[in-house]
């Protein structure tokens, strides 16, 4: 039965007066507000107004061919399209056709079959409310996911930062996190497995966490000390988080991090290359008892630590190809806010189906900086 709280519409192209009389009483009956045409281009006007849920549509129409008419429609309504024919030979034709209807009945029909089919047809589709839940819960998952960004730039004499993200329209556990200390930075790139709200509410618990670890010096006992918090809410949600946590400081331009399970860190060298940061083992929540090495390297005047997410890394066929796209862009621009604009450009919105995040932490040149 349809819900009285769900207002459908329906309009009814048909010619013959005594049949579509019967489908609007049929459509009324099954809870539809319905509105009618007696030929297809009055149809598509109607059905351009109303913007119905369902439409039923005669086959041979005075003015257009029904199947023109499906084509049209096809191209602004998503509206279920149920098809009429009177000719039991055309009906084997259309079922083979890729036309855009979603139903075919053949005239005369019975008012009880047409109620079923239409019945069919809704059970594919979720409820109003359904959906409204739906994308109620998607935008409390984007304002958490936006909510985990830092909120303002940070400067860091001698060095060039930028942050760059932008969400998939289903909602990853993609952040960064970063924050200026007495000697530097602390930078955090985390994505937790998984869509929507549960994701976005382990991005936030590992930020959380990550941060309330901040004060301890030794790099390797703080990322152990966080592991273990994030680990209960990992296990509860049968959940993992890649997770890469660095420590720059600034004046000598040491870069001390812990990869677990990301990978997708380069340091870019002002002589050319690029070379891409190991992992030091699995995601944090993959395994228990797992322990994560600190390692480190030096940002050379001109050189740059880029961090990415796989949306970018999902668009090209190998590692090998990915890095060399990161470091030419990176090299390309004077910038860091130029170079994540273009690591970003590397996975087009119109195609990305992942969260895209690129962090750029360029050292200047020394001529810079005097």
């Amino acid at each position: 039965m349809v819900s009285t709280s769900e207002i459908r519409r329906a309009v009814v192209i048909e010619d013959d007066p005594d049949i579509r009389g019967l489908l609007v009483r049929v459509l009324q009956k099954q809870g539809f507000e319905v509105s009618q045409a007696a030929a297809g281009l009055p149809g598509v006007a109607e059905v351009r107004r109303v913007q119905p849920d369902l439409v039923t549509l005669d086959l041979n129409l005075p003015d257009l061919d029904g199947l023109e008419v499906c084509k049209l429609l096809r191209e602004f309504s998503d509206a279920f399209i149920v098809m009429l024919t009177a000719r039991a030979d055309e009906l084997d034709k259309l079922t083979g056709l890729d036309n855009g209807a979603d139903e075919y009945i053949s005239k005369p029909f019975s008012p009880r079959e047409l109620q079923s089919r239409i019945n069919a047809l809704f059970r594919r589709r979720p409820s109003a409310a359904a959906d409204s839940a739906a994308r109620s819960e998607l935008e409390r998952a984007t304002e958490v996911q936006q909510s985990l960004l830092p909120k303002e730039d940070i400067r860091v004499e001698g060095y060039d930062l930028a942050g760059v993200f932008r969400p998939s329209r289903s909602v990853g556990g993609d952040f960064y996190d970063w924050y200026q200390t007495a000697d530097g930075l602390h930078l955090t790139f985390a994505d937790a497995m998984g869509k929507g709200m549960g994701a976005a509410l382990i991005a936030a618990t590992v930020r959380a966490v990550m941060r309330s670890t901040g004060h301890r010096p030794d790099l390797d006992g703080a990322f152990a000390s966080a592991s273990k918090a994030i680990a209960t809410d990992l296990d509860s949600s049968n959940s993992f988080v890649t997770l890469f946590h660095a420590r720059l400081e600034a004046a000598s331009g040491k870069v001390s991090y812990v990869d677990a399970g990301h990978g997708l860190a380069l340091h870019v060298q002002s002589g050319g290359t690029a070379e891409r940061l190991p992992s030091g083992g699995p995601p944090v929540g993959a395994w228990t008892g797992t322990d994560w090495p600190q390692s480190a390297f030096e940002l050379a005047p001109g050189d740059s630590l880029v961090v990415v997410s796989d949306g970018v890394l999902d668009v090209f066929e190998s590692v090998e190809d990915f890095t060399e796209a990161v470091r030419t862009a990176t090299l390309g621009h004077g910038s860091a806010h130029a170079a994540s604009s273009a690591i970003m450009a590397l996975a087009p919105a119109e195609t990305a189906e992942d969260d895209v995040t690129v962090v750029v932490v360029r050292r200047l040149p020394e001529k810079a900086t005097a």
